[in-house]
């Protein structure tokens, strides 16, 4: 059993990926706690399945994943969840546009807040950030969306740097459906209705890749499974959630 997992999602990521996981080894080393960091290629067509697996060759702490097929960053964090032995598990986007070093932000917080997950937030005030102004636009239209539909204690569920407690994934992560768009929205819908404390932490965003263009067929997926989660949790009542009891 390890104090920290470390999963960091990955396609395409071959021109940077193992300056990245070098990058998270360094910053897990400050921590002093023992981690592993767990790395899934998630059927990527370039070399980096072939890079994380020379990477890892040397580098006990990492632990290589390749997927046989691409089906989304949701089901590579559920693949990676699977192989995790850590009290707290990380989330990190393998591109780095959020740098590790803010671990120690989201732990504190953790702390501080006696929260059961912590997420990185765009829209946090002290947040520093260069976002695109049409993804301004797009997170504002969708964060009222989400408050209506689910009255989420939050302002942001798509930043990819987050923290949980390893009991928030055990009961939760199980039932999730939603393999890409709105996976992240799912995990967090169903921690806050299970009961557990969700804060939220400023990022800071450093853009090392050019932001991929949002097309109206992605917001119209995002949309979709959005509302198909809100369907499977009020109409289906698909999920099983038993509610924790607080002291």
């Amino acid at each position: 059993m390890y104090r920290f997992s470390v999963l960091m999602p990955a396609y395409n990521e071959a021109r940077h990926l193992r300056e990245n996981i070098l990058e998270t080894k360094n910053v897990m080393d400050t921590l002093g706690e023992s981690y592993e960091i767990i790395v899934v290629d998630d059927c990527s067509q370039d070399r980096s399945a072939e890079i994380l697996r020379e990477t890892a060759r040397n580098l006990p702490e990492v632990k290589p994943l390749c997927l046989d097929r691409n089906q989304g960053k949701g089901r590579a964090l559920r693949e990676a969840f699977r192989a995790a032995q850590g009290e707290l598990i990380f989330f990190l986007d393998a591109d780095l546009d959020l740098h590790p070093r803010q671990f120690k932000v989201l732990l504190q917080i953790l702390q501080d807040q006696h929260a059961d997950v912590v997420i990185g937030s765009k829209r946090h005030p002290q947040t520093v950030s260069n976002y695109p102004w049409r993804r301004r636009i797009v997170s504002m239209v969708y964060f009222w969306m989400v408050k209506l539909l689910f009255g989420l204690p939050i302002k942001d569920t798509q930043t990819g740097i987050k923290l949980f407690r390893r009991e928030v994934l055990e009961r939760t992560f199980h039932q999730v459906l939603v393999k890409k768009y709105a996976f992240d929205l799912e995990l967090l819908v169903l921690a806050h209705h299970v009961g557990f404390r969700i804060a939220e932490a400023p990022v800071v965003v450093d853009y090392k890749t050019k932001f991929g263009h949002i097309g109206p067929r992605d917001i119209f997926n995002i949309g979709w499974d959005t509302l198909a989660v809100w369907y499977r949790l009020y109409l289906r009542r698909y999920y099983r959630l038993e509610k924790i009891r607080r002291p």
